[in-house]
C-alpha cells in the first residue's frame, strides 16, 4: 500500500487518563508534528459497559479532537480484551489450555472459536462501524491486537480438529501411517476414540494441532475483515498488527500464527516491533522484524508499535529515537507510531512509558520526536514507499519453527529456529547485505542469487526439490544444520540425510552428538597443494 506521505504518531486512550485532558494531547501532538493516532482496540468494557448498551463518548471526543489538530485516526476493533460482564455471561468463553481454564483479568484469554464471543465481537465491531463510517478522517482499521490462538484447546477446538483432521486424511489408517500412531499404542481406530490432545506424546501430532491453531487465527481475522469491509470507504485501509517471536523483546518469525496466510486478507501488514535500547541498540531486531512484514505482502508496510521510552531499560539515548525512526523507514515501512503516547497510571503496564511520562509534561523524549515530526513534513514525502531489490532471500518455515520447539537441542543452550534465524539474518546485517525473507510456501526463487534456509527442519519433498533445482540452476544455497531431515508431519526422511538435499550439499550424514571437548582442526587453506586436490 502506498501513502502519499508518512504516518506519524501514537496509540491514545482517552479512556485511560486520570482527567480529561483529550484536547491538550491532541495540541501538544499536532505540535510536534504527529499526524496519526490509533484509538479503540483496548477498549471494549467502555464502549459496550453493559450487554447491548453501547457508549461511544470517549471515541467521539478522540475523534472530535483529532479532527481540529488535523491529526488522522486509525480504529481498532475492540475484541482482544473481552469486558466482565461477558466472562460472566459465558464462563466458557475463557479459553481451556494444556494450563487448565483461564480465569478472568488478563487479556486475550478467551477462546476465539466460542460462538458467544463470536456473536458480541460482530455486534460491537458493526455497532461501532455504523457509528463511525461516515468519518472523513479515520484512514483505516486494525483488525483486532497481536492476534493468536492463546493455546485454546477446549472440546469444541478439539473436535474441529478430528473434523480437519478427517477432511484431510480421509483414510484413518493413511493418518495413523503418516503420524505413526502405532508407537506407544496411540493409534487412533475410530474418529470417535481420538484422545485429548492435550495429553499427546506424539510431536508430530502435536505439531498438526499447532498448524491447525494457526489456520484458526488466519480464519478468525479473515472473518473480521469481511465485517469491516463492509463498512469502509475504498481510501480506507485493513491492516493487523502482527508481533514476533518474544524473550523481552521483538526476536523474530511469530510462532503462533501463519502470518503469511493471515495478511491474506489485509490491504497492508502492521506490525509491533520492540529492541533494546541504550549501548544494546543494534539495529538487529529492526531489519529482521521489518523484513518479515515487508514480506507479508511484498509492499511497504505499517509499524504500528513500537516503543518510546518504553520499559525501564529502554530510554533512548539522546538521538537514538531518531536513529530507530528513521531505521524503520529506511527498511520500507511507512509509518512509526508509538506505544503508547502517555504514560498510564494504573495496571500492569504502568511502568511500560510512553512518549510522555506520567506528569505529561514535554519531556526529551517528546522533544526528540517533535523533531522527527519537523524532518518528515518536510521530507517526509521523499521517504514514502521506499521499494528495494535485494539479492539475497530468507526462507522462513511455521512447521521448522514448531519442529524445533518440539525436539529442541536443549543441550547445547537455546538454539531454537530463531536463533539460528537470526545468526544468519544478523550476520548479513553486519555484513551490510539488504534481504528480503519469503515463505516456505513458495517454490520459485529464482529471482534471488542467494537463498538463505536457516533449520529448514520440517519440509514436504516438493519444497526440497524446488530448493535443490534452485542451485542447479546455478543458484546459491546457504543452510544450516537439522536442514531436510523430516516432513511435514515431523516424521523423520528414513533415507540418506540430508533428504533429497544431500547431493545439491554435496554432504551426507548419518550419526550426531553433542560434541563434549572436541576441538575440529582446519587444513591451510593457503596451501596451494590443497587446492590442487579438491
Amino acid at each position: 500500500m502506498k501513502t502519499d506521505h508518512l504516518l506519524f504518531g501514537a496509540a491514545y486512550y482517552s479512556e485511560y487518563l486520570p482527567y480529561d485532558r483529550v484536547e491538550k494531547d491532541m495540541e501538544m501532538m499536532e505540535k510536534a508534528g504527529m499526524n496519526t493516532i490509533r484509538i479503540a482496540e483496548s477498549t471494549w468494557s467502555t464502549i459496550e459497559p453493559k450487554d447491548g448498551i453501547f457508549d461511544f463518548t470517549h471515541l467521539d471526543k478522540m475523534l472530535e479532537a483529532a479532527a481540529r489538530h488535523h491529526i488522522s485516526v486509525i480504529v481498532g476493533t475492540p475484541t482482544y480484551a473481552i469486558p466482565a460482564w461477558l466472562a460472566k455471561k459465558y464462563p466458557d468463553i475463557l479459553a481451556l489450555t494444556n494450563n487448565g481454564q483461564n480465569i478472568y483479568g488478563a487479556r486475550q484469554n478467551m477462546d476465539i472459536t466460542h460462538a458467544g464471543y463470536l456473536f458480541h465481537c460482530e455486534r460491537v465491531i458493526r455497532a461501532m462501524m455504523e457509528h463511525i463510517k461516515d468519518v472523513p478522517h479515520i484512514i483505516g482499521f486494525q483488525l483486532d491486537n497481536e492476534t493468536k490462538s492463546y493455546g485454546t484447546a477446549g472440546p469444541r477446538v478439539q473436535a474441529m480438529f478430528v473434523d480437519y483432521l478427517k477432511e484431510k486424511y480421509p483414510d484413518i489408517n493413511e493418518f495413523n501411517r503418516e503420524f505413526g500412531l502405532d508407537y506407544w499404542s496411540n493409534r487412533v481406530n475410530t474418529w470417535e476414540d481420538f484422545p485429548d490432545i492435550r495429553g499427546t506424546i506424539n510431536e508430530s501430532l502435536a505439531a498438526e494441532f499447532a498448524k491447525f491453531q494457526r489456520l484458526l487465527v488466519t480464519r478468525f481475522l479473515a472473518w473480521q475483515a469481511a465485517i469491516v469491509s463492509g463498512y469502509k470507504r475504498p481510501d480506507q485501509f485493513i491492516t493487523q498488527n502482527f508481533d514476533y517471536d518474544w524473550t523481552d523483546h521483538s526476536i523474530g518469525y511469530q510462532p503462533e500464527v501463519n502470518q503469511y496466510e493471515a495478511a491474506r486478507c489485509m490491504t497492508v501488514a502492521g506490525c509491533d516491533i520492540y529492541h533494546p535500547s541504550q549501548s544494546l541498540l543494534t539495529g538487529e531486531e529492526i531489519t529482521f522484524c521489518g523484513n518479515i512484514s515487508r514480506s507479508l505482502k511484498k509492499d511497504n508496510y505499517l509499524v504500528l508499535e513500537t516503543q518510546a521510552q518504553g520499559n525501564i531499560a529502554w530510554l533512548p539515548y539522546p538521538g537514538q529515537l531518531r536513529l530507530q525512526a528513521y531505521s524503520h523507514i529506511a527498511n520500507g515501512s511507512n509509518s512509526v507510531m508509538y506505544w503508547h503516547w502517555h504514560s498510564i497510571h494504573n495496571a500492569i503496564e504502568s511502568y511500560w512509558k510512553g512518549i510522555l511520562s506520567h506528569d505529561f509534561s514535554e519531556n526529551e523524549t517528546y522533544r526528540e520526536a517533535a523533531s522527527i515530526g519537523a524532518d518528515w513534513k518536510r521530507i517526509g514525502t521523499h521517504l514514502s514507499n521506499l521499494q528495494k531489490k535485494n539479492r539475497a532471500a530468507i526462507l522462513l518455515d511455521n512447521n521448522s519453527l514448531t519442529g524445533l520447539r518440539l525436539f529442541p537441542l536443549k543441550d547445547l543452550g537455546n538454539y531454537s529456529y530463531n536463533t539460528v534465524a537470526r545468526w544468519l539474518g544478523d550476520a548479513l546485517y553486519h555484513l551490510n547485505i539488504e534481504y528480503d525473507m519469503i515463505s516456505s510456501a513458495e517454490r520459485d526463487f529464482s529471482s534471488y542469487e542467494c537463498l538463505i534456509v536457516p533449520a529448514l527442519y520440517s519440509a514436504s519433498e516438493d519444497l526440497l526439490t524446488a530448493i535443490s533445482d534452485y542451485v542447479k540452476n546455478g543458484g546459491h544455497l546457504i543452510t544450516t544444520f537439522r536442514s531436510g531431515f523430516s516432513d511435514e508431519q515431523l516424521k523423520i526422511y528414513a533415507d540418506t540425510q540430508p533428504h533429497i538435499l544431500q547431493e545439491c550439499l554435496g554432504i551426507h550424514y548419518d550419526q550426531y552428538t553433542y560434541p563434549v571437548d572436541v576441538s575440529v582442526t582446519l587444513p591451510d587453506f593457503n596451501d596451494s597443494s590443497i587446492l590442487l586436490r579438491s
